[in-house]
């Protein structure tokens, strides 16, 4: 796993610095009142909407958004959720509607007839392990308004540069909108953790803390290393009790708990994505045997390598 060396002392950073967006659609909706949405449950990836004219409200749970032009929205953990025109609006099934595809891009027109609005939706994966902890602490909902600041100022410009794109459809312009909503999430997420309190706590807090963040640093780094309590705490000049008691208090779990799950996750990316067989990432990461690597993974993952790697 190579590392930015001008991240070697911001953990933080260097988390953030591999998320990176893969296996997504995209779609351009052009929609007139009154007009409904219901969006598929899809657990593994995460939604968002761009209203780039018009409104709309969002529904997520018991909870109601209204989204204006401007406005963008994540469903960061894949929930179906419904957007609409008005309340009370009929939502059918998105994707039992007729789309025009093309490749992972689709146009949808859909509704009334009545008052217009156009949104760029998508549902994305992240890519890395590491986005397992970053959207597991994510709300159902983050919702970015237009507002004062350089990083707002920064994503409105993205927006309607997003917007022109879709109201001109110019040659290319289906490539111009999928990198920019790429971007967009990727911002979304880095301005949520870097603004929202909740982000100050749990893994994404440990990771701010100079020791503990240093040590979780090391382990994503060299997995397949023998890491132990003392040689954790070694390394950041800390007794084994005080690391020990720091770093459960502030990741919530014992430091060789997060170890395990850690090369796991790691395992589960490299069966899965890069094709390695169980011999091969047991190898990788270390054990000895390809059985104890199994009986580790299934305990952790809950399902065998074998399964994983044909998921």
């Amino acid at each position: 796993m190579t590392v930015d060396p001008m991240l070697a002392d911001d953990p933080l950073g260097e988390a953030l610095h591999f998320l990176r967006v893969t296996g997504s659609f995209y779609c351009r909706s052009e929609l007139t009142a009154p007009w409904g949405l219901a969006m598929p449950d899809w657990p593994d990836c995460l939604w968002f909407h761009i209203v780039t004219t018009g409104r709309l409200h969002l529904d997520v749970g018991s909870e109601t958004r209204v989204l204006q032009a401007g406005d963008l929205a994540l469903v960061p953990h894949g929930q179906g959720h419904a957007l609409r025109s008005e309340p009370g609006a009929i939502t059918p099934d998105v994707m039992g509607l007729e789309h025009e595809f093309r490749n992972r891009y689709a146009v949808l027109r859909h509704g009334g007839g009545g008052a217009a609005t156009t949104l760029v939706c998508g549902a994305v994966r992240l890519d890395h392990p590491a986005v397992h902890h970053i959207v597991g602490v994510l709300p159902d909902v983050i919702h970015v308004e237009p507002s004062g600041g350089l990083q707002a100022e920064w994503m409105q410009s993205t927006l309607r540069l997003i917007a022109a794109e879709a109201a001109s459809l110019r040659p290319g312009g289906e490539a111009v909108i999928t990198r920019l909503s790429d971007i967009l999430v990727i911002q979304t997420l880095r301005g949520w953790i870097e603004t929202d309190p909740a982000a100050q706590r749990g893994w994404l807090g440990a990771l701010r803390d100079r020791q503990i963040g240093r040590a979780i640093s090391l382990v994503h780094r060299d997995p397949a290393r023998d890491w132990t309590v003392a040689a954790l705490a070694n390394e950041l000049a800390m007794s084994r009790s005080a690391f020990s008691a720091r770093f459960t208090e502030l990741v919530e779990e014992p430091a060789m708990h997060y170890v395990t799950r850690w090369r796991m996750q790691v395992a589960r990316t490299w069966l899965a994505e890069d094709g390695a067989t169980v011999s091969e990432v047991a190898g990788r990461l270390g054990y000895q045997s390809e059985a104890a690597f199994s009986r580790a993974f299934k305990r952790t993952v809950g399902m065998s390598p074998g399964a994983a790697r044909r998921c």
